[in-house]
């Protein structure tokens, strides 16, 4: 009995030592099929709104020079409280003013062969005004200069809500996109699957009116400003998917 125990467990330890040497061999795996790449076409469309402009956005200033700082100030801030009232009583809101400037510096005098003869106190206030009714403008810039303001700068014009005239611009850039890609499609005999990206881009260029107001120059008649047009360009790029 003992002699076929042992027997036994002979062969078993040696179908252990032949299974630890014998071959790894590698499970069969199912490799997956290539996906066909994406064929696309890419296009660009375009689209122009023209807008009038409701809104004027002014820089109004005082500069005022004085040997004495402290009467350069004081004759710069009653020149400075002259202008803002002057567009108050034009009906210009009070939060449509804002300061966007103050400053004091000193200044060499010199004579006419260039030596230094003093020294001047420049003293500069300079408010930003947003005007919201633009039959005014004119009006506006001549009660400033003849309330004391002798340095206005360049006259930027702009539109209030500009939400309807983007959403129709956009969907005509994108009208005209899909012309594009439908007659490339055409002649190249492929079809349009469906849209794989698409990104826009607007420029909102801003009618500028050059102008500086020198020391001295007063109104009679009111300044002509024309605001003229606002255009607003959508440009987007539409990926489309073909076969």
């Amino acid at each position: 009995m003992r002699t076929k125990t042992i027997f036994i467990s002979v062969l078993l330890l040696m179908a252990v030592i032949l299974g630890a040497c014998a071959p790894n061999v590698p499970a069969q795996t199912t490799q997956p099929a290539p996906v066909p790449a994406t064929r696309t076409i890419s296009v660009n469309g375009s689209a122009v709104a023209s807008l009038t402009p409701d809104i004027a956005h002014i820089s109004i200033g005082v500069h005022s020079e004085n040997a004495d700082s402290k009467e350069a100030v004081s004759a710069n801030n009653s020149e400075s409280q002259k202008v803002v009232d002057a567009l108050k009583s034009l009906g210009v809101d009070p939060k449509d003013i804002l300061t966007t400037n103050f400053s004091i510096s000193p200044q060499d005098v010199t004579g006419p062969d260039g030596q230094k003869t003093g020294t001047n106190f420049v003293v500069d206030n300079t408010v930003y005004v947003t005007l919201r009714d633009l039959t005014k403008i004119g009006d506006l810039l001549n009660a400033a200069v003849a309330a004391g303001a002798n340095s206005i700068y360049g006259i930027s014009f702009d539109v209030a809500d500009k939400t309807a005239a983007l959403s129709d611009a956009r969907k005509a850039a994108v009208d005209n996109a899909h012309t594009q890609a439908e007659e490339l499609a055409q002649a190249a005999g492929v079809t349009l699957v469906g849209v794989q990206s698409i990104s826009y881009y607007n420029s909102t260029p801003v009618p500028m009116a050059d102008m500086k107001v020198a020391t001295g120059i007063g109104g009679g008649s009111s300044v002509p400003i024309a605001p003229g047009q606002l255009s607003i360009t959508v440009d987007v790029s539409i990926v489309y998917e073909i076969r």
